[in-house]
């Protein structure tokens, strides 16, 4: 079967906790990652810190995550690995495609994402309608800028 897209590489994974710092104790002062910008979402429940792990194309973001309220949903520190982040040359054809296969996607549809680039998700559960899913995972489609195509695309 064709697919109308491809997926070129891994965009960011994001990782929540009751505490951002304690989070960035690791993944920044121990690990060496760059804070490159925060996102603040009372919609999301999120505040997040932005992180670069490598350079140009090939960096991988890594969100460090901690709800703003930790009785509301979403709860971004439940589930420590919170999603995968994949980049994708085509996201609408991508999410035209896997629906039509029986992918479940999350609600919300493709919208922009904390760092400016278009985005969905994959739901981490299926349903009658649309059966496959993450199988538990969160996985968040991105959709690539050019450069990011013609350094992963090729």
């Amino acid at each position: 079967m064709s697919k109308p897209f491809r997926i070129l590489g891994i965009q960011q994974i994001a990782i929540g906790g009751p505490d951002k710092q304690r989070l960035k104790s690791l993944w920044v002062d121990m690990l060496g990652l760059t804070v490159k910008s925060t996102f603040v979402s009372e919609r999301e429940n999120v505040d997040e810190d932005i992180c670069a792990m490598g350079e140009g194309p090939h960096a991988v973001e890594v969100d460090l995550m901690q709800p703003l309220d930790p009785e509301k949903k979403p709860a971004v520190h439940t589930t420590p690995l919170n999603h995968v982040g994949l980049w994708v040359d085509d996201l609408r054809q991508a999410v035209a495609w896997m629906t039509a296969q029986g992918v479940r996607f999350a609600p919300g549809g493709i919208r922009p994402g904390a760092a400016g680039h278009d985005i969905c998700f994959i739901h981490p559960k299926g349903n009658e309608q649309f059966p496959l899913s993450g199988e538990g995972v969160l996985i968040e489609l991105v959709q690539a800028p050019p450069e990011v195509i013609a350094a992963l695309g090729s």
